[in-house]
């Protein structure tokens, strides 16, 4: 009996050593768990840290009308064959500084915008234009779309260079805005353009007046006979030694410029100072 009893008993331990699986040890178990976290982690910081590169709109496939270029007005503005007739293109979303407006004159970057533009849709073998989905036209007639040269939208490319601001925003006509704007604050950030001259580019427009003078500081005074024979301007001849003109900017600011400003020669004058002490006490302040 007792023999049989051991041999069962050492059947049984042969049988369960037999079965039994190697258990794996904490510190291998724990490594593999942070190895898995570890790498969902880095999937994680990855995606979150990714910069979105695209935007609902760039896969609308919207059509687009094929015009001829008549020539390049302006920064914003194109003049094209739409239709069989003559039309100006105002671009939507963006303005860029002036070169030949009527009160305005020529602007800070306006001749860059302008060449930009200019040579964008000449060297352009297909030019398109788009419609958004409110008015195709403005109160003086101009289409009103976004300009496609051999399928870059020209908008975009003025926003990256820093030559325009996003401007005259009038839903529905909103489409890209957001894209515009992401575009306008990159430039923005690395200060290009427009953007180079502190104030220069407002929500209002532009302003020249705010530019500042140190690019102009060392250039010294400019010789008294060139200083005692200012131009007759808007009707008005400076007094002989009086050479400090007084603007009154859009915004009803009065700033004084003497001949050492930047941009006195382009100035028009209200009025003449023959010193900023007396253009001071005349209310006006001399520019940023």
């Amino acid at each position: 009996m007792n023999k049989r009893m051991l041999t069962a008993m050492l059947t049984a331990l042969l049988l369960l050593s037999g079965c039994s699986q190697p258990l794996m040890s904490p510190a291998t178990s724990n490594e593999g768990i942070a190895t898995t976290a570890n790498s969902e982690a880095k999937t994680s910081t990855s995606t979150t840290n990714s910069k979105p590169t695209t935007y609902p709109t760039d896969d609308l496939n919207l059509p687009r009308v094929a015009v001829e270029l008549v020539k390049a007005v302006d920064g914003d503005t194109i003049s094209v064959m739409f239709e069989g007739k003559k039309e100006n293109v105002r671009m939507l979303l963006v303005d860029t500084p002036e070169t030949s407006h009527p009160k305005l004159g020529v602007q800070p970057f306006g001749p860059e915008a302008k060449a930009f533009t200019k040579e964008i849709v000449e060297q352009a073998d297909l030019l398109e234009l788009e419609f958004d989905i409110g008015p195709n036209r403005d109160k003086y007639s101009r289409l009103l779309a976004y300009v496609y040269a051999d399928g870059k939208m020209v908008q975009e490319s003025l926003l990256e260079e820093g030559l325009a601001r996003v401007a005259y925003i009038y839903p529905p006509n909103t489409r890209y805005v957001d894209k515009f704007d992401d575009l306008q604050r990159i430039s923005r950030d690395q200060a290009l353009g427009i953007w180079s001259v502190e104030n220069y580019a407002q929500e209002d427009g532009f302003h020249p007046e705010e530019q500042d003078d140190t690019n102009d500081k060392n250039n010294g005074s400019r010789n008294n006979a060139a200083a005692t024979q200012a131009p007759k301007e808007n009707g008005q001849e400076s007094k002989q030694g009086c050479d400090i003109k007084g603007n009154i900017n859009s915004k009803g600011e009065k700033i004084y410029h003497t001949p050492e400003s930047p941009y006195y020669e382009r100035t028009k004058q209200e009025q003449w100072f023959c010193s900023e002490a007396e253009a001071v006490q005349a209310g006006f302040r001399a520019p940023k």
